[in-house]
């Protein structure tokens, strides 16, 4: 299945999952899952370009992230259960203004993370049973060829397992749910001096067993004054 085919019926996403992200944010590993969303209309799909909006053309980060996508509704599971409900995966793109999530986001992550464009997917859907172990593959970002993020799932502190588990309990997860997973160390914003999304760029998001999800970065052209 192509990644441009996927509708959403709901996008969950995980923040703080990796070890080595929340030590390179100065952050204490959470105990429970952080949970945020994005909307629909942000997904795009392998080639189509990450439009930075006007409202937010500094701060624009890469976030290297494994998608899960569930297959049946799926509600109040266990762990030992939870990937009996997974169709597939995918490699997902967490592009995030970090400007709207820590500054101008009211205390929420969500404003900076639902920008059209700012969830890509792809490059294809791998069946779950090509996957049997997804917290075993190797995970990788580069902008403009250099690798700046390069990790493996198993780094999560919550598994998937754990996160599907935890998502389900009073909320039935409709088929067609994506769940992005979080992501490893190496984020822009991290970075001494931080990195930045700018037009021009190109990202690549490479996750093992499922492949490259590479996406343009362009600016938003401003409305026409006639």
């Amino acid at each position: 299945m192509a990644a441009s085919s996927f509708n959403p019926t709901a996008i969950y996403c995980i923040g703080l999952n990796y070890k080595q992200h929340a030590k390179e944010s100065n952050m204490k590993e959470p105990t429970l899952p952080v949970v945020f969303t994005k909307p629909p209309s942000s997904v795009i799909g392998p080639g189509e370009a990450i439009v930075i909006p006007a409202v937010c053309s500094d701060e624009v980060d890469y976030e290297a992230e494994l998608a899960v996508i569930i297959g049946k509704p799926c509600k109040n599971v266990s762990e030992a259960e939870a990937l009996d409900y997974v169709q597939g995966y995918t490699v997902a793109n967490d592009v995030s203004a970090r400007n709207w999530q820590l500054k101008l986001g009211g205390g929420q992550w969500c404003r900076g993370k639902s920008f059209d464009t700012f969830c890509p997917l792809g490059p294809r859907l791998v069946p779950a049973s090509d996957i049997p172990d997804p917290n075993d593959l190797e995970i990788s970002c580069s902008v403009n060829g250099q690798v700046l993020q390069k990790s493996n799932t198993k780094d999560m502190i919550f598994s998937v397992r754990q996160i599907i588990a935890f998502l389900s309990q009073g909320t039935t997860l409709q088929p067609g749910t994506v769940i992005l997973t979080g992501t490893p160390e190496g984020v822009g914003a991290a970075r001494k001096p931080p990195v930045w999304l700018k037009p021009g760029d190109k990202v690549t998001v490479s996750i093992e067993k499922i492949g490259d999800l590479t996406n343009p970065v362009t600016a938003e052209m401003p409305k026409s004054s006639l």
